[in-house]
């Protein structure tokens, strides 16, 4: 605690009263929205944990299937398979405002067919795994979604923590310390104008008393 840099007066005590009401304030909404985006955010991980695991199993079952054909074709066949594709993606962004953080959405659209070679030259393996690969596309657009926006959430979530601990463990507190120095200064001002008055009252009543004598 620091007390901070203020006179001792009525107005500072009251303006630092309105300062540690709002402090309090936004420490307390501070502190719902740190609640709220990690509710949110361990949301997401437990979902993000999830699609990994299934992009994972199912990335791996793919690159197996393709050694698998490639080791039974020719590179110079294997090459001119993959030559040419059909397919075509598109990909769409939006955001979406939670707890004033702006998180990204993925929106894809696939047209065509991955499989756009003729079938005498290759291998059913190569068009099991391509077609694999095909599935597991949207998944790892959608685990690139939820990444993202824990990212995000992640980012905010440390930006009002910084802020909660600010106001808990430093502006609070120097305010607190400071209205209680301003409250004592006032008192002992108070107290010292008391004891003039009463010093200057008992010399006037002294003069009275001399002077009726």
């Amino acid at each position: 605690m620091a007390k901070l840099d203020v006179k001792p007066t009525r107005m500072e005590l009251l303006n630092l009263k309105k300062r540690l009401k709002s402090a309090k304030r936004g420490h307390k909404l501070l502190k719902d929205k740190q609640d709220g985006l990690m509710k949110q955010f361990m949301e997401i991980i437990r979902e993000a944990k999830a699609s990994r695991r299934e992009v994972e199993e199912k990335l791996g079952s793919a690159f197996k299937n393709f050694m698998f054909a490639s080791s039974m074709m020719l590179p110079e066949m294997l090459e001119s398979a993959l030559l040419y594709p059909s397919a075509k993606v598109e990909l769409e962004v939006r955001t979406k405002n939670v707890m004033s953080v702006y998180i990204p959405y993925f929106d894809i659209k696939q047209e065509g067919d991955i499989l756009n070679y003729g079938y005498l030259q290759t291998s059913g393996e190569l068009d099991i795994s391509l077609a694999a690969f095909q599935d597991v596309f949207p998944l790892l657009i959608k685990l690139a979604e939820i990444e993202k926006q824990a990212e995000r959430l992640a980012a905010e979530l440390e930006t009002t923590r910084r802020r909660v601990n600010a106001l808990e463990y430093k502006l609070i507190p120097d305010l607190e310390e400071t209205l209680k120095f301003i409250t004592m200064k006032l008192a002992e001002t108070e107290r010292s104008t008391i004891v003039g008055v009463m010093r200057i009252k008992a010399m006037i009543e002294e003069q009275e008393a001399a002077s009726r004598q």
